[in-house]
């Protein structure tokens, strides 16, 4: 790494940043408008650049840049909206404020299946809170930064630097993590990323937002709409070619329609168009690397030795013998194996049978990660239960849809390994902010709280 380089980046950050905060926060909201309207005039070419790093369909591809621009006009709605408490005291003539101002810079570390989206949750709600963002996108996708960044260049006027890209792999990332004059840490990545990396921003007590990784699970009841629930569980788990961090990796079906599921799920997976992600009528690309091709096939062949029956999981000879397609797999277990309770990021479904709902969501909750969940069922006992606290425990429950497909308006994050952060809608803001508390004495006494006296007479 360049340290020199380095440097002067954050240097350049930390100084448009003190800059950016004076100006008032709607007027930053109209900022990060222009910026979205900019990228609705860009999609077609954004969302090919990302087919191309990320090597993903190219309908959501779109769909990834479309979820920038909302995100553009979601924060400049915020912008008006960056609300702080008023208390009351229990002392005459006091008032309790809260305020909230901008925390300085953001180190924000991306991964390769969301090239521009992750980035736009950060960025666009750092900027409208008053912060600058150094971005450290994926050594797979920097083509995707410099276009984002580009855009921005174009309407940022003397706030170009409110962005700026670090490119690089671990040793930029540890950089940041160390470094004081970077006040927030947001890192999107493997749960073994942000274990390596808490423990450095942590050193310092520096912020961090983490969305790490998902082992999701899906619950299909007997109630449910089985056709609704395989087009949903198709999709979370074989979309994006499985290398979505809410990607759906475990199913856990009742008895009673085991068999039926297990059919109408291989005819799904089946029937699946899989080939060039530029093609409209595809629905899964290759996996990016040859790396997660032999990962898929190492989780496939661990899980066969401990005994369960595979279907699928093939290298397809398709297109560029380069790319690595995969026919999705299924995974049908009797027990809970090894492999269940990791994340592999590629399309493999493990399925097992359950009798009642304790067990199944017992099952689901059984893992290190809490990312995203769902069920599937017509029984609003059984859906309520889900969503108690005695149910799923993870940062996303979702009934009668699947595991993945977030929208921004909701916060975005999980549990235990998955990190705890919250990214995009909701109060996620608040992370980007410090909170100040003020107590304002408008009288000319000066009571103590809680009856505390101090007679200095």
């Amino acid at each position: 790494m360049d340290l020199n380089n380095y440097n002067q980046i954050v240097s350049r950050a930390n100084d448009v940043q003190k800059m950016w905060q004076k100006v008032p926060a709607p007027k930053r909201g109209e900022v990060i408008r222009s910026f979205g309207n900019k990228l609705r005039e860009h999609k077609s070419e954004l969302a090919t650049l990302i087919t191309k790093d990320a090597r993903k369909i190219i309908s959501e591809a779109e769909g990834e840049v479309q979820e920038a621009i909302d995100m553009c006009d979601f924060a400049t709605g915020l912008s008006r909206q960056l609300y702080g408490l008023t208390m009351p005291s229990e002392r005459p003539n006091h008032r309790l404020q809260e305020l909230w101002h901008p925390l300085g810079t953001v180190g924000c570390i991306t991964a390769f299946n969301f090239p521009m989206a992750v980035f736009a949750w950060n960025f666009c709600l750092a900027a409208v809170c008053g912060n600058s963002t150094i971005w450290k996108p994926s050594p797979h996708a920097n083509s995707c930064a410099h276009a984002m960044k580009k855009i921005w260049d174009e309407i940022s006027g003397d706030f170009n630097d409110l962005c700026i890209i670090l490119e690089g792999g671990k040793d930029e990332a540890v950089a940041l993590c160390q470094d004081r004059k970077i006040h927030l840490i947001s890192a999107t990545g493997s749960c073994q990323m942000g274990k390596e990396l808490a423990p450095i921003v942590g050193a310092r007590m520096g912020k961090t937002l983490f969305e790490l990784g998902g082992n999701n699970a899906g619950i299909v009841c007997p109630s449910a709409d089985i056709d609704l629930a395989i087009k949903a569980i198709t999709f979370s788990a074989a979309g994006t070619s499985g290398q979505r961090c809410t990607s759906m990796r475990r199913l856990f079906v009742h008895e009673d329609i085991f068999e039926t599921c297990i059919e109408k799920l291989k005819d799904s997976f089946d029937n699946l168009v899989i080939g060039d992600p530029n093609n409209p009528s595809t629905q899964l690309g290759p996996l990016i690397s040859e790396n997660s091709f032999k990962e898929m096939q190492l989780s496939l062949s661990n899980a066969k030795d401990d005994g369960a029956l595979v279907i699928g999981g093939e290298r397809l000879d398709i297109e560029s013998p380069s790319d690595f397609y995969v026919k999705p797999a299924i995974c049908i277990v009797d027990q809970i194996i090894e492999e269940m309770r990791e994340e592999t990021f590629a399309p493999i479904l493990y399925i097992k049978k359950y009798k009642t709902l304790d067990e199944a969501i017992n099952y689901q909750n059984d893992v290190n990660q809490g990312l995203s969940s769902a069920i599937f069922t017509n029984d609003v006992r059984e859906s309520e239960f889900f969503l108690s606290a005695e149910g799923s425990d993870c940062g996303i429950a979702n009934v009668n849809i699947g595991t993945s497909g977030a929208e921004i308006g909701g916060a975005f994050g999980g549990e235990k390994d998955t990190g705890g952060g919250r990214e995009s809608g909701s109060d996620a803001w608040k992370a980007y902010m410090r909170r100040v508390t003020a107590t304002v004495n408008f009288g000319s006494d000066l009571p103590l709280a809680q009856g505390v006296e101090f007679n200095d007479e």
